[in-house]
């Protein structure tokens, strides 16, 4: 059932996605080659607890992180690690949520390190396109929840990029994941429900440099690409108001 939230829930999940936002702002500037994914766990936490957030994602499902940090060829779901340094011209994606009061975010940033290779720059500004474009078409009179991911494969493919079609986007706001489901594929097996008022959406696409095929690790959490290029995602909650579609995941 598609939770459809009200005024007042809507400018309390969008206090969480602010604060969410300015934690994505924050980490820009902190991610530095030489620190290890557990460094950038520790200082999400700390950002979240100091503004009197919970780390949404800590515990769920088992997981055992403040934020997902997958790197390169990992696509999502990639476990901080005091092992895992990060290095010049890795790709390096945080994707994690707030629970503030009981209202959350969700949102996603792949951080360029440094100078990297032209195709890599080049996947994470097409990916960061798919995500205004998927915003776009969910803005639009009349918009269903397919438009989106019309939207996001048909630029996606232009590049001979791999559209991930195992994971999606869904909605938030009230608890983690909620319904819908938000593929970044169109697929007439699927829901495509109207977006409504009321309705708030993460919107993520998942774009790897090369197969869409996808696995998960030994840890049953992390995501890689089957080939071992890297991938890209990018990911703002949005919501539909009486005034149109507004993104609360910005400053």
């Amino acid at each position: 059932m598609i939770r459809l939230k009200t005024e007042e829930q809507i400018k309390r999940i969008r206090e969480s996605c602010h604060l969410t936002a300015q934690l994505m702002q924050d980490l820009s500037t902190f991610i530095e080659p030489g620190m290890s994914t557990l460094d950038i766990d520790a200082f999400c936490y700390q950002f979240i607890v100091k503004h009197k957030g919970v780390p949404a994602f800590l515990h769920y499902e088992g997981f055992p992180a403040t934020a997902c940090i997958s790197v390169n060829e990992e696509v999502i779901h990639g476990i901080p690690s005091r092992k895992t340094i990060i290095k010049e011209g890795d790709l390096v994606d945080v994707d994690l949520g707030i629970n503030l009061n009981g209202h959350y975010s969700d949102m996603a940033r792949t951080f360029i390190i440094g100078k990297t290779k032209d195709e890599y720059r080049q996947l994470c500004e097409v990916t960061e396109q798919c995500l205004k474009l998927g915003i776009d078409a969910a803005a639009q009179k009349g918009a269903r929840i397919q438009d989106i991911g019309s939207a996001v494969y048909k630029y996606a493919h232009k590049y001979g990029y791999g559209v991930v079609r195992d994971y999606c986007g869904h909605g938030v706001g009230l608890d983690v994941h909620e319904e819908p489901e938000i593929p970044n594929y169109v697929s007439s097996y699927l829901p495509n429900p109207r977006i409504r008022e009321g309705m708030v959406l993460a919107i993520e696409p998942m774009i790897n440099l090369g197969t869409h095929k996808i696995k998960v690790l030994s840890n049953d959490w992390t995501v890689v690409t089957l080939d071992g290029l890297p991938s890209a995602h990018f990911e703002d909650t949005v919501a539909c108001t009486k005034d149109g579609l507004e993104i609360l995941t910005v400053l």
